[in-house]
């Protein structure tokens, strides 16, 4: 039991390092209706490193990561500042093509690539139980850079993610500051799927906010919930999938979307006022 308990230590630490920050985001991509940005934005920055290695670099080189970021930041730029403006088109089927668009062009390039298929497989799956401490360590502190800066910010942006919901046209000042959320967003993404891929990640996003939302009023409460759901969840995953020797992503999926649906089927039954209230 010591040597198990041991070697899911770095695992379970990776895991509550993602559900505590996508918990926080999921509760503001709920409230802006842009559900499956972060599959996009995952996407397209494995089609980055899908252009790196074919250009010949290392997965984990700095050329590759670099390529990853710069694609992300391109959509995730247009994507902010094309909110300035009414749409014709809905941001979803917007969000939606540029994933297809992504995966299209990845499968593609994965066949003049060695190994490109097994690639798009672990971008997809990602393997959590295999992490380092190194990978935790670099990507805590990462986030708590990005933390701060949502410390600093955190009041101006769930304003603007009240806003986005109502009107997504904005004023320059705003976008500048809705552009910085993306950017952030699109970073915390990034790294997240190199730890436990698109399935995982979206699920660690949506679902924990998902069900928070069913019962709780407040920003505050929301992400709190967010945060104790995805927590419990992950870890409960990730000892099922140690125990049944079973892939860990699709296990955590799993209990987190049961979750969901029992939460709701509970809602049902127990009906509470929606209104979310922000901080003062």
């Amino acid at each position: 039991m010591k040597e198990t308990l041991l070697f899911l230590a770095t695992p379970i630490a990776a895991s509550i390092l993602l559900a505590g920050v996508l918990g926080y985001f999921g509760t503001h991509i709920l409230t802006r209706g842009i559900i499956f940005i972060d599959i996009a934005i995952a996407q397209i920055a494995a089609l980055g490193t899908m252009i790196g290695l074919l250009l010949g670099f290392a997965e984990e080189s700095s050329t590759v990561q670099l390529l990853s970021y710069l694609f992300t930041l391109l959509v995730i730029g247009g994507f902010a500042f094309l909110r300035t403006k009414e749409s014709v088109i809905p941001a979803e089927a917007v969000i939606g093509i540029i994933y297809c668009l992504g995966l299209a062009l990845a499968l593609l390039l994965a066949e003049r690539i060695p190994g490109g298929s097994n690639y798009i497989t672990k971008t997809i799956t990602g393997n959590i139980l295999w992490v380092t401490w190194e990978k935790v360590l670099k990507i805590g502190l990462l986030f708590a850079g990005i933390g701060l800066i949502h410390l600093v910010f955190g009041a101006k942006f769930i304003s603007l993610s009240e806003v986005c919901r109502r009107d997504p046209s904005l004023k320059l000042k705003d976008t500048l500051y809705n552009l910085l959320f993306y950017v952030t967003f699109c970073i915390v993404v990034v790294k997240a799927v190199l730890i436990g891929g698109i399935f995982l990640v979206f699920t660690l996003l949506i679902a924990p906010s998902a069900a928070a939302a069913l019962f709780a009023q407040s920003w505050l409460s929301r992400m709190a919930w967010s945060w104790l759901i995805g927590i419990l969840g992950t870890v409960a995953g990730i000892f099922l999938s140690y125990s049944m020797n079973v892939s860990n992503g699709p296990a955590i999926v799993v209990l987190l979307g049961l979750l969901v649906f029992i939460m709701a089927l509970v809602r049902l039954f127990k009906p509470t006022d929606q209104k979310m209230k922000a901080p003062s």
